[in-house]
């Protein structure tokens, strides 16, 4: 590839980075990663509601819960954004990109009980672990195990707050 090519390329493509994985990978990757992280900043506005808004006899407990939940989940969010980068994709750009992508619900009820509350985040976490093991299936399948290797803490996350939210509406 002459001087010329290369400047070519990167005007056609100029936020596309190197990768050994191909071209199919960077794309299906880098596309599954936008959505989760889509789907991660539905999930931390709806715990940051709800930690908003809790009430009731429980409300120190929940309340500590839910923030602690909240920055575990905003934690995650710039790994998973410089993660697609690092293949050659694009992060969001815009709360209305993120209100295309997501596939965790919004829940803009004036009141929720707080076990609602509990349980609803518990469903989330448990979709949000199934499309961590989808995309890292994905990944296995398209050898890269850099993204794997992350999508497996943040799944061990995403059980440690099923697990929470479980125990305390028991």
């Amino acid at each position: 590839m002459t001087k010329h090519d290369d400047l070519a390329q990167r005007r056609q493509a100029p936020l596309t980075t190197p990768t050994d994985l191909g071209e199919d990978a960077r794309v299906e990757i880098a596309g599954g990663l936008r959505i989760l992280l889509a789907d991660v900043f539905a999930l931390y506005l709806k715990t940051k509601n709800f930690h908003w808004h809790v009430s009731g006899p429980h409300f120190r407990d929940y309340h500590l819960l839910l923030d602690e939940q909240s920055d575990e989940l905003f934690a995650i969010t710039d790994p998973i954004a410089e993660r697609a980068r690092k293949l050659g994709g694009t992060a969001l750009r815009s709360i209305g990109q993120i209100s295309k992508l997501q596939r965790i619900s919004d829940n803009d009820a004036d009141y929720v009980d707080a076990k609602d509350m509990l349980a609803e985040l518990r469903q989330d976490n448990e979709a949000l672990v199934g499309s961590l093991r989808r995309l890292h299936e994905l990944c296995d399948e398209k050898s890269d195990v850099a993204t794997a290797s992350l999508i497996e803490n943040w799944i061990d996350e995403a059980e440690r707050r099923v697990w929470f939210l479980f125990e305390s509406t028991r």
